[in-house]
C-alpha cells in the first residue's frame, strides 16, 4: 500500500500569515534578538562566582535574553510541533509533536530558572546558589537539545508526507549536531558544547521552515 500523498498546497509566500509560519518565523527572530541584546557569553561549566561576575551590570539584558531565547522560542517549538504532526497525520508525526511538546516544556523551565538566577541569585551574590542554579539549567539545556534533535530525526520519517524533503532530510543535520551539543551540556562538556554555534542555526532554520510549509493547505 502507498503513502498517502500531502494535501494540495498553497504557494509558500501564501502561508506566512498561517500560525505555524508565524510560530515558526517568531522563533528565528525571537532567538536572532535575544542573541543581540546581551554580549555575556558564560561557559556552560562555569563556578557561581564567574556566573555572578559575569551577570554583573546585565540583569537587564539577560533577563531580556532569557524571555527570548527560552520563554518565545518554547511557544513556537509547541506550535510547529503540533502543526506538523496535524499535517502528516501518522504515528510519526504524534511522536513528533509530543517531543517538540516535552522539549517547549523544559524551555520555559529554563526561563523561569534563568530569570531567577538573574534577578534574585546573581544580584545577592550567592555564589554556591548560583552556581547549582546554572548548572541546573545547563543540563536542562543538554535535555533540551536532545529531544529537539530527536524531533528532527522523526521528522526524516515524514518526508515528503508531513515535511518538504529537503527540510525532513536538514533534520538529520540537525539531529547529529544537537546530540553532541546535548552531551556537552548535560556532563558539562566545553568541548562539545561548542557544537552549539552550528547546531543552533541549523535548528533556527529547520523550525522555521517546518512552520512555513505546514501551514499549507
Amino acid at each position: 500500500m502507498t503513502s498517502p500523498a500531502l494535501p494540495a498546497t498553497r504557494t509558500w509566500y501564501r502561508t506566512l500569515g498561517t500560525a505555524p509560519a508565524l510560530a515558526g518565523i517568531g522563533f528565528a527572530l525571537s532567538w536572532v534578538i535575544g542573541l543581540s541584546v546581551s554580549s555575556v557569553s558564560t561557559s556552560p561549566h562555569a563556578t557561581g562566582a564567574e556566573v555572578i561576575a559575569d551577570l554583573a551590570g546585565h540583569t537587564a539584558a539577560q533577563t531580556t535574553q532569557y524571555l527570548l531565547t527560552e520563554g518565545l522560542p518554547a511557544i513556537g517549538i509547541a506550535i510547529v510541533a503540533v502543526a506538523v504532526a496535524r499535517r502528516a497525520r501518522s504515528t510519526a508525526g504524534r511522536a513528533l509533536a509530543g517531543t517538540g511538546l516535552v522539549a517547549a516544556l523544559l524551555s520555559l523551565v529554563m526561563c523561569a530558572l534563568g530569570l531567577h538566577l538573574t534577578l534574585w541569585d546573581a544580584p545577592h551574590g550567592d555564589a554556591a546558589t548560583a552556581g547549582t542554579l546554572f548548572d541546573t539549567i545547563s543540563r536542562v539545556d543538554g535535555v533540551k537539545m536532545a529531544l529537539l534533535g530527536a524531533m528532527a530525526a522523526i521528522g526524516i520519517a515524514l518526508a515528503g508526507r508531513g515535511l518538504p524533503r529537503w527540510v525532513a532530510w536538514l533534520g538529520a543535520a540537525v539531529a547529529g549536531s544537537m546530540a553532541i551539543c546535548a552531551v556537552g551540556y548535560v556532563f558539562l562538556l566545553p568541548l562539545p558544547a561548542q557544537a552549539a554555534i552550528v547546531a543552533l542555526p541549523l535548528l533556527i532554520v529547520w523550525i522555521t521552515a517546518a512552520g512555513i510549509s505546514s501551514g499549507r493547505r
